[in-house]
Formats: structure tokens, sequence, C-alpha cells
């Protein structure tokens, strides 16, 4: 694909970046084109590179000149196979393959938590030189009886930390703190202990432009692997966090939930220690986290430059609720 886009460069035609176009090149180019893998998991593929092609493209057009194109070639890529296309049987995923190709079975380390009716789709992707297999099932919306779900009218705050993730606030006086100690913890060892692996290993280390030995490739691949389990359990103890807010929440019926957005800090020079602090404060991940617990069954919109927004908790209406802006809802199903 990178190929057949240099070549069209060359020769000065217009690059192919639509997916319609790139699934029309993908059946001109006959079978064999994906190796032993079906068409699906390809334009799934190709729908990746559209998408990201089109988004550097209107960031570019917004003025920002960082956002690069797609253009470096990967060895790895996650595929997605979609509803109907994969066997899911216990803890075996069979994947589609091409015509007159041996079945490929995927074994898995647990049981997906979902039964199989509600499995909508899996993708296959390698993080840390592991490979997982993400999957998004169907789940059914909360439904509250009668006078027990959130009230609209009731508002909470919630500001975002640089140690603790979420702190909480109703007008009626109650609170809640979601301590990020361990969070911090984490990083502080983690960081720890990559500086002692560098440490140990810097007499060894190959010089620029040398293929390095057997010990140094193990050395690195054990460093992906243990860079991957950080950012695992970070992200894992963020989750955790916004299913406490949004349970705080749903206990004390709070219907709408204001959300500061504190990312001007992020330009002000604190020294460096505190530097190191901010560089590892996750704002966006935190909002799209609270955002994902808040939203179950929601598309995901793209986020926008704005000072506050709101977060409505599930099966809610925002008739009569007063907003600090007009900003619109966001979209539901």
């Amino acid at each position: 694909m990178l190929e057949v886009n240099g070549w069209r460069r060359r020769r000065r035609d217009v690059p192919l970046t639509g997916y319609q176009a790139l699934c029309r090149e993908l059946a001109s180019s006959g079978p064999g084109t994906f190796g032993e893998l079906d068409s699906v998991g390809a334009r799934s593929v190709l729908r990746r590179f559209s998408d990201a092609w089109f988004a550097a493209a209107k960031a570019r057009k917004d003025g920002d000149v960082s956002a690069r194109f797609p253009r470096r070639r990967r060895a790895l890529m996650p595929v997605r196979w979609h509803h109907g296309t994969f066997t899911l049987d216990g803890r075996r995923v069979r994947v589609p393959t091409a015509q007159n190709s041996p079945p490929l079975w995927v074994r898995l380390a647990r049981e997906v938590p979902y039964p199989v009716e509600q499995v909508r789709s899996v993708t296959l992707l390698c993080e840390g030189g592991r490979l997982f297999l993400d999957v998004t099932a169907e789940v059914p919306v909360a439904t509250y009886p009668p006078g027990e779900g959130p009230d609209p009218a009731r508002v909470a705050g919630v500001d975002l930390g640089i140690i603790h993730p979420y702190a909480v606030a109703s007008r009626d006086g109650e609170g809640l703190l979601v301590s990020g100690r361990a969070i911090r913890a984490e990083h502080r060892m983690h960081l720890a202990d990559t500086k002692t692996r560098r440490r140990s290993v810097s007499q060894r280390a190959p010089k620029p432009g040398q293929k390095g030995s057997r010990r140094w490739r193990k050395y690195r691949r054990r460093a992906r692997l243990v860079e991957g389990r950080h950012k695992r359990r970070v992200r894992q103890a963020q989750h955790e966090a916004a299913r406490q807010v949004v349970s705080w929440a749903v206990q004390q019926r709070v219907g709408v939930l204001h959300v500061g957005d504190p990312r001007s800090v992020l330009d002000t020079d604190a020294g460096r220690r505190h530097n190191l602090l901010l560089r590892q404060w996750q704002i966006g991940r935190l909002m799209q986290v609270l955002e994902d617990k808040g939203h179950p069954g929601r598309h995901h919109r793209p986020p926008r430059q704005r000072t506050r927004h709101l977060l409505h908790l599930p099966r809610l209406s925002t008739t009569g609720t007063e907003t600090p802006r007009p900003d619109p809802d966001l979209p539901a199903l």
C-alpha cells in the first residue's frame, strides 16, 4: 500500500487514501496480497490507514504542522474481524483465513468475560512483544426503578489531580477522593527499574550502526515486555478509578458531572521533578476513560478544545439542566 502510493507520487498522481479506493485496489491485486488471512482483516488495516491519513490531513489544515501522514512501514498492524467472520469457542478463537489455507486457531490465556452472543468484534494486536485479543461486546444499559435513578437536577464537579486522579464534590456536601498513590508508586518503581537496567547494560550497548548481540536483543525484548506491563497496570488503575467515580455518582443520584480541564497548567515550567509529574499526568486519558464509563454504549466523538465539558450519566435527559456554556450533548445510540 505504501509502495503503491510512493509510485503514484513519483508519477504525480493522486495517492490512494479513501477507504473505497483502497478496497478496490485490494480487490484488483488478487488473492495472496494479505498472506494467508482473508480480505476482512485486510480491509480493517486499510480502514485504519485511511482514518489516520484523513486525521493528519485535518490536523494540518487546522494549523498543526507537527501532524504526519502514515507513511512509516510497520511490521505488525492490528487486525479486526466483525461479528459473523470469526468463531469463539471457550478459550479458543478461530480467525478467518484465505481460500485454500489451513484454519487458524488462537488460544487465549483466559475465557472471554462476555457471552458469545454479545461479542461484536475481535481485534488481534501486538503490544510489548505479546499478542492480545481486544474484544468488543454489546452490554445492556443500566436501568433504574422509578425514583431511584440519577436525577439530572443533581450536579457534581470533578477535579483532575496529578497524584489523585479524581476528586468529586456535590452540592449536598458529599465528596469522593480516589487515591492515586498506587499509580504514583508504579511510576516511581518503573522509573527506578528502567534506570538500573540501562546502567547495567550501558557498557555492552551496541554503537550506532551495529546490529547488536543476541544478549542485547534479549535485553531489548525484556525491556519492551516490562514497558508494556507498566502501561497496562496504569491503564487498568485509571479504569478502576473512573468506575469508582461513576458508581459514587449513581449512589448519590447525581445526573450531571462537570469535569474541569486543567490543560493550561502543562505549559508552566515548575522545575525538573514537577515537570516529570506533569509529563506523566494523562489528562486527556483520564477524561476519555471517565467519559467512556459514564456513556455505556455510546459513540466517541473526537475531543474539542474547551475549558469545561459535560458528562451525562447513563439513561438521563438534559432537559432543564443549566450548562456553563452552550456545548452540544454527546451523541447517543
